[in-house]
């Protein structure tokens, strides 16, 4: 297979301009999640008085030491709906993929020491999310409860789509998912039926509260008066109720409960034996990643720099390289697996499009998964573009995209724009995993262009009025435009707003994409145990 042989000098002043601007971007990351580490430790001492951990100290507990853990959507809401200052990020969830007893699951734990973690629009997005992951890559569940329930001041965009992730978890019930619950605190109304859609629930002794209505509600209701221990103490429903299976003593104890029963499922007996993968690493460091994006976004770069980078002994068979530089498809393996990429050298053309789609089908005859590397401006315009059947040629992309039934990974390394951000397999298209590096970009047109655009239609309109434009107003338009929308269009905005999964270091891409790989290939191979209603308590 050929080899990329590489046009960057790591040495040169470019790359150290592009390397400084990125590493910015990045330490800009890091301190968000820094002050948001800060913020639920200020909950320790209160934790500490009433004897339990705080929510990442029993995800720390629950997984395997030294084991991979990927979270994911840890900035959904940022600074949306009441997060004034941006320490509700992650919406009242903390969630990821890691390793509990030598299992590969979907860890998701509420965020009780920021909010109480309340559950905020963002919040429920996120969590139908990650039940969506879970589906698509038969990944058992394990839940942390402990939750104020929905955010009151958005219940009314909160309650009806709040149905949806109940009616996920009796479908994940019914296709064999495991999903497990430990209840360390409260958990009420809404909240109360989430470990009762559980197949196994854990609870802690003088901690756990589960109820429809707590006292307050019950005595407005009905007049009666009840404790918390008796309306729904965890004795009560380990002892009375049945709707737990497991006592425990504290917050440790449920997690070591957890763990004993995930490691007496029988999981990964059902997966065939996989003998360890032989593969080269790339002839380039990782590291030159940080230097090969120009700082300006308008200066263009080869995809190909990225691939030599990523792929396994920087070997890449390209897909009809002569017929548009453009568009880049081409077969190569990553960590040992083998992916079919397509990636952006700027716009793409009606012989890009054609190509890709071309290439999509046939990745999807031969079951290798597809990765997709965003850096397009978005469809070619112009009379000769469209003349050349651009909007015939780009659905047919699309076409392809959607119906492709491989595995679909994307990583937004650049620019996002148009109906690019479709024919890539962004959001809407549902890629099974879709991350961003932070320099990225994602809108519907540049700031500039939008800007312009309103400006002559504006103008234009005026003078079918018969008004005199005003250029001062004009120029107002047009710079409010371009100001909104570029701020919009920000990898922050869009991971806050759940447009990915998260945002990574580029460094992190190559490990990142063989741990994904990893998650789909074992997910094409599991074989489940369905049923038709999920499993109920009798």
């Amino acid at each position: 297979m050929p080899v990329i042989e590489t046009m960057i000098d790591p040495n040169s002043p470019a790359f150290a301009q592009n390397r400084e601007a990125m590493l910015a971007t990045i330490a800009q990351l890091r301190q968000l999640e820094h002050n948001l580490l800060a913020k639920a430790q200020e909950a320790k001492p209160k934790f500490d008085k009433r004897g339990q951990l705080l929510p990442r100290e029993r995800l720390n507990l629950l997984l395997d030491p030294g084991a991979p853990f990927l979270e994911l959507a840890s900035l959904a809401g940022y600074k949306l709906h009441d997060d004034k200052d941006g320490s509700a990020a992650g919406g009242g969830l903390i969630a990821g993929i890691g390793y509990v007893s030598g299992v590969r699951m979907l860890v998701v734990a509420n965020n009780s020491a920021i909010k109480g973690g309340t559950i905020s629009p963002s919040g429920l997005k996120k969590s139908l999310r990650l039940q969506q992951i879970a589906m698509e890559n038969k990944l058992p569940v394990v839940t942390l409860a402990e939750s104020g329930g929905a955010n009151l001041n958005y219940a009314a965009e909160i309650f009806v789509e709040g149905a949806r992730s109940f009616a996920n978890q009796a479908r994940m019930s019914a296709m064999g998912l495991p999903q497990i619950t430990v209840v360390h605190g409260s958990a009420t109304a809404g909240g109360a039926y989430q470990p009762g859609l559980s197949d196994y629930v854990v609870v802690v002794r003088g901690k756990a509260k589960l109820f429809l209505a707590g006292p307050p509600l019950l005595k407005a209701a009905t007049g009666e008066v009840a404790t918390d221990e008796e309306l729904g103490g965890a004795q009560m429903h380990a002892q009375t109720a049945g709707t737990a299976e497991y006592l425990a003593q504290d917050d440790a104890d449920s997690v070591r409960i957890v763990r004993e029963i995930v490691g007496l499922l029988p999981w990964n007996d059902r997966l065939p034996h996989a003998p360890p993968r032989a593969y080269r690493e790339p002839l380039y460091p990782i590291e030159e990643l940080l230097g090969l994006i120009p700082d300006d976004p308008k200066k263009p770069y080869d995809v190909r720099e990225i691939l030599a980078r990523l792929a396994d002994g920087s070997n890449l068979l390209e897909f009809k390289g002569e017929f548009d530089p453009h568009t880049v498809c081409a077969h190569l393996h990553i960590q040992g697996r083998a992916v079919g990429v397509i990636g952006n050298n700027g716009p793409i053309t009606p012989k890009g499009a054609s190509k890709a789609a071309q290439f999509i089908q046939l990745c999807d005859l031969s079951r290798t998964p597809l990765l997709f590397l965003h850096n397009t401006t978005g469809f070619m315009v112009g009379t000769e573009s469209e003349q050349q059947g651009v909007i015939k040629h780009g659905a047919k992309m699309i076409q392809a995209v959607a119906n492709a039934r491989v595995p679909k990974l994307t990583i937004v390394v650049g620019g996002s724009y148009g109906a690019g951000n479709y024919a890539m397999c962004g959001r809407g298209l549902d890629p099974r995993f879709i991350f961003a590096w932070p320099n990225s970009r994602t809108a519907v047109m540049g700031g500039a262009q939008a800007g312009k655009v309103l400006r002559i239609v504006t103008e234009a309109k005026q003078l079918k009025d018969g008004l005199v434009p005003d250029p001062k107003v004009l120029d107002m338009l047009e710079q409010v435009t371009a100001q909104k929308l570029d701020s919009q269009s920000t990898a922050l905005y869009g991971s806050a707003n759940l447009w990915d999964d998260g945002l990574i270091d580029p460094r992190d891409t190559r490990t990142l994409l063989g741990f994904l790989l990893d998650i789909c290939h074992e997910a094409e191979l599991r074989q489940l145990q369905p049923n038709s209603f999920g499993v109920a308590r009798f």
